[in-house]
């Protein structure tokens, strides 16, 4: 063995270790940022008429706690069996899955929430503030003036609803097919509103004298009227008898006063959900229905998915052709159209048409005319007043200062026309309302903005009554801020539908139920946009052990003794729940440890 081998293998080999732990190293001393949790906004909740805080909700369904979640979206919307229908899902469209694979299924999701409450019967826990020396005046028992009244009910006031129909609903009752929203449905959901704690009266109808009369016996008066009228064509002939209103047939229908069409064409002029409800309604009665309409299909304000689901069912579409007058000819109907074309088709706009000339036209003989070109208000007095002295105009609905107070809500104040905008008007004006009562009418802007759910303009009733969501951020979360790193491709979940041969042969609702491992499933491939859903990367990737969980509301709080202010939790969050910012000067952190003792 060589001089050398002997040398290293007599050398003692020491290794130093610390009798101490390093906690004595405060490493926090080092930092100049400073990570926190700070949970932000959706742009689904941000885009949702009704501000409901949908992020939560689909953590809420992930983990089946399907009561939790269920009462989440009753803190801003009393209608989710109805909205988990119909709702035209504008959240939808601004989910930021969809830029990953495909968005979530929220309306989906909303539905099952609520059928699985009717299933087992569950009774909601929501807060209600102390009753008050005040009573209120809802007319009309639409989804507006339910909504009014069952906020306005929370709040603490004494309601009573009048409703000129023998069942409350309005369009939600009266105007949309059971195919699409069954009846039952409905009235289990209203029962349910109903047990918040206001009076309903039924076959009440309110006239202009009437709002007289009882002026003194409330402080203020909702008018939840809605559009029950139809608009007229203003061609010769649309007033023979025959023609009939487009939401006047479908009445007719949900009252169980079904015609017979066995066969016969039928001739629907609109291009309007009330339209196509119409034209899918006379399929199902046996009828041949033919859609009229004088701009491209592309121009319909229909909902995409219906008019798809039409086509699909046998309903013809004839585009870009306008009535001209009808005639009534040996029991049937001479409707003459004329051809139209397009004349400006500005992006994000309605194509401009005008006539080719007054010479292309072409006769059609049907058996029936259903006319849907759009509704306006029965009576003039329904209309909300423009803009004048003593006049808030706000978003969704339209307050009128007096004795009583006047809101207008519902589609008459809103500017779309959909039944989640009008819960969105029946909670904005009950929020108002308060903020009149309590503070006067000067705080009444500054305090909806307060309670605004990001960005947009759907307020939130949690944030208004101080909830834990009022610690928001309303900073609204891109796609750009999400980690997709911590996420794996996955599918949409596909809505179960019935088969064409078994839409079209009766009102049997269209869209199935899914499952609660499908609901669960789907609702895992949501990003919760900026919440925090105690994923834990923030503690596993934090090198200085600084992340420790506590008892507290977030589950996870950071020791700044030994953040030295990576940002590594920060980065690694997939939600964009935590925000990275300067940390404050030295005297200020002084300050604040002062403070705190």
């Amino acid at each position: 063995m060589s001089a050398q081998h002997k040398m290293k293998d007599s050398i003692p080999l020491f290794v130093p270790h610390s009798f101490r732990t390093t906690e004595s190293n405060k490493t926090g001393s080092w930092r100049f940022l400073r990570p926190r949790y700070d949970e932000k906004t959706a742009p689904c909740s941000a885009a949702c008429p009704a501000g409901e805080d949908i992020g939560r909700i689909e953590m809420l369904t992930a983990r089946g706690l399907f009561k939790e979640a269920w009462e989440t979206i009753l803190k801003e919307n009393p209608l989710p069996a109805a909205c988990g229908r119909v709702c035209l899902r504008p959240c939808e469209k601004e989910c930021n899955r969809r830029e990953f694979d495909e968005g979530i299924g929220i309306r989906t999701m909303e539905r099952f929430l609520a059928d699985t409450a009717a299933r087992y019967e569950l009774k909601p826990s929501l807060e209600r503030l102390s009753s008050q020396n005040r009573k209120m005046a809802v007319v009309g028992a639409g989804p507006a003036g339910l909504a009014a009244a069952y906020f306005l009910t929370r709040l603490g006031y004494g309601c009573d609803v009048f409703e000129s129909a023998p069942e409350p609903g309005g369009v939600l009752r009266y105007g949309i097919p059971a195919y699409r929203l069954p009846v039952g449905v409905l009235r289990a959901e209203i029962e349910q509103i109903c047990g918040t704690g206001f009076n309903l009266y039924c076959q009440k109808p309110v006239t202009k004298a009437f709002l007289e009369e009882i002026q003194s016996e409330y402080d203020a008066v909702f008018l939840g009227c809605g559009r029950s009228r139809g608009v007229a064509l203003h061609i010769a002939g649309e007033e023979a008898g025959g023609v009939e209103d487009g939401l006047q047939f479908l009445q007719k229908v949900n009252r169980g006063e079904a015609p017979s069409f066995f066969n016969a064409q039928v001739a629907v002029i609109g291009g309007g959900n009330t339209a196509v409800d119409a034209a899918r309604t006379v399929l199902r009665l046996g009828g041949r229905p033919l859609l009229v309409y004088r701009r491209r299909r592309e121009d319909m304000p229909a909902f995409e998915e219906e008019i798809s689901m039409a086509l699909e069912e046998g309903v013809q579409l004839l585009e870009l052709w306008s009535p001209l007058r009808i005639e009534g000819k040996g029991g049937q109907y001479l409707l003459t159209l004329q051809q139209m074309k397009t004349v400006d088709t500005s992006p994000g706009e309605r194509a401009r048409v005008e006539p080719v000339n007054p010479q292309t036209t072409q006769e059609l003989r049907v058996l029936h005319v259903i006319k849907a070109v759009g509704l306006e208000a029965a009576e003039e007095w329904q209309n909300p007043p423009v803009a004048q002295e003593g006049v808030l105009l706000l978003t969704n609905s339209v307050i009128v200062r007096g004795s009583p107070v006047l809101a207008y809500g519902g589609d008459l104040a809103s500017r779309i026309k959909s039944v989640s905008h009008a819960v969105a008007s029946g909670k904005e004006a009950a929020i108002a309302l308060d903020i009149l009562f309590h503070k006067g009418p000067d705080h009444v802007l500054p305090g909806l903005e307060t309670c605004r759910v990001g960005n947009g303009s759907s307020l939130s009733m949690e944030v208004y009554m101080r909830g834990p969501r009022c610690a928001r951020n309303r900073h609204v979360v891109t796609f750009s801020e999400i980690n997709t790193d911590h996420f794996q491709f996955a599918p949409k979940v596909a809505q179960p539908r019935l088969l064409r041969e078994e839409r079209v042969s009766s009102f049997a609702e269209i869209d199935l139920r899914i499952s609660a491992g499908l609901a669960m499933k789907e609702a895992e491939r949501c990003f919760n946009c900026g919440l925090c859903n105690q994923c834990d990367n923030c503690r596993l990737y934090c090198p200085d052990l600084a992340v420790v969980r506590d008892n507290g509301s977030g589950g996870r709080s950071i020791d700044y003794d030994y953040c030295k202010g990576c940002g590594i939790c920060v980065v690694e969050c997939p939600r964009n729940a935590m925000s990275l910012e300067k940390e404050a000067p030295p005297q200020s952190r002084r300050d604040r440890r002062e403070e705190k003792l």
